[in-house]
C-alpha cells in the first residue's frame, strides 16, 4: 500500500503504560470499535507485528493540501 499511496502512513505510536491499548481509542480493525485492548490475529503475533505500534492509517495528503491553501490564502511565500 505504501508504494501506491505515499501520503498514507501507519501511526506506529507505542501503547504506553496500558499494555495492549491503541492510541486515540482506535482499534486495529479485527475487533469492534472503542477503547478495547488491541487484539491481533495469530499470524500477526507470530510475525511480531503486534510490537510495531498502532496500526491506524494516517493520511498526510489532506494536511499538506490544507497547509498549501492556507499559506496561499494569507500570502505566505514558499520556503
Amino acid at each position: 500500500m505504501a508504494k501506491h499511496h505515499p501520503d498514507l502512513i501507519m501511526c506506529r505510536k507505542q501503547p504506553g503504560i496500558a499494555i495492549g491499548r491503541l492510541c486515540e481509542n482506535k482499534c486495529d480493525g479485527k475487533v469492534g470499535v472503542g477503547i478495547s485492548d488491541a487484539y491481533y490475529c495469530e499470524e500477526c503475533t507470530q510475525q511480531e507485528k503486534d510490537r510495531d505500534g498502532c496500526p491506524k492509517i494516517v493520511n498526510l495528503g489532506s494536511a499538506k493540501t490544507d497547509l498549501f491553501y492556507e499559506r496561499k490564502k494569507y500570502g505566505f511565500k514558499e520556503r
